[in-house]
């Protein structure tokens, strides 16, 4: 199977849990609806096309930095509490006139957790096979610098290749290179045996109406290991994919 392989370089970076509010903390790795974001805002991809994606990669350190925060939860300004307040216009649902309406915002001081100097090899292979070269051919030559993370996270791209990535059975324990998401599903015990971090990754979204006119996101997620490079190993004889440089990769 062909698959589009990414190296990409950035100097500082915030891949947010969704929990994280006060600090702002930071997957090891950016999470698979994060990089499928990217992709389908670089292509102009207005609708959503299913893809297959493995995160790997390895960061220096971690520092924390602050930002300004503002609170908004439309909320009616008061004296003492907010210290921004920002003027409105609206009906009076019992008078029919325009009347002035006032909000308050909380500004304030917040943490957020940044991972320093991080490496990625990603992989990605669409369903659609004719969109390898559609996403090749953009990512070759995108219209403006891509970010991945927060906007201001710049991702310097130091390689695109279609490569082709086969189904192997390992020769002898293989210890991993980079940090990986690696799917629960994809080993049995006897494979791959870790104590490492679990975590429940969102990969896509349907947007589901609650009530008339309210939509939410109902994400669906998958369950992975963060693998730890240089720590965790396969075992021998265990059935993984590689692409044509033998790295590894791990579809979810």
């Amino acid at each position: 199977m062909k698959a589009i392989r990414l190296r990409i370089y950035q100097n500082l970076v915030n891949y947010r849990k969704p929990t994280s509010f006060q600090l702002k903390e930071t997957y090891p790795l950016p999470p698979y609806s994060t990089v499928s974001g990217m992709i389908h805002f670089v292509c102009g991809f207005e609708e959503y096309k299913e893809m297959d994606i493995s995160v790997q990669g390895k960061y220096y350190s971690k520092v924390n930095d602050l930002y300004t925060r503002y609170e908004f939860a439309g909320t009616s300004y008061e004296n003492g509490r907010h210290n921004i307040k920002i003027k409105s216009r609206e009906i009076n649902k019992k008078t029919g006139e325009e009347i002035d309406k006032y909000y308050g915002i909380i500004r304030g001081v917040a943490t957020c957790e940044l991972l320093v100097d991080v490496e990625l090899l990603i992989h990605i292979k669409p369903k659609d096979e004719e969109l390898v070269e559609v996403i090749y051919e953009t990512l070759k030559n995108p219209k403006e610098y891509l970010s991945l993370g927060r906007r201001e996270d710049i991702a310097r791209i130091d390689e695109v290749k279609i490569v082709n990535v086969d189904e192997v059975e390992i020769e002898e324990d293989t210890t991993l290179e980079y940090d990986a998401y690696i799917p629960i599903k994809m080993f049995g015990i006897d494979d791959f045996n870790s104590n490492a971090t679990v975590y429940n990754l969102n990969k896509k979204y349907e947007k589901v109406e609650v009530k008339k006119g309210t939509f939410i996101r109902q994400w669906e997620k998958v369950k992975v290991i963060h693998g730890v490079m240089n720590r965790n190993e396969l075992a021998q004889e265990a059935v993984v994919y590689k692409d044509e440089d033998e790295n590894l990769v791990f579809f979810a």
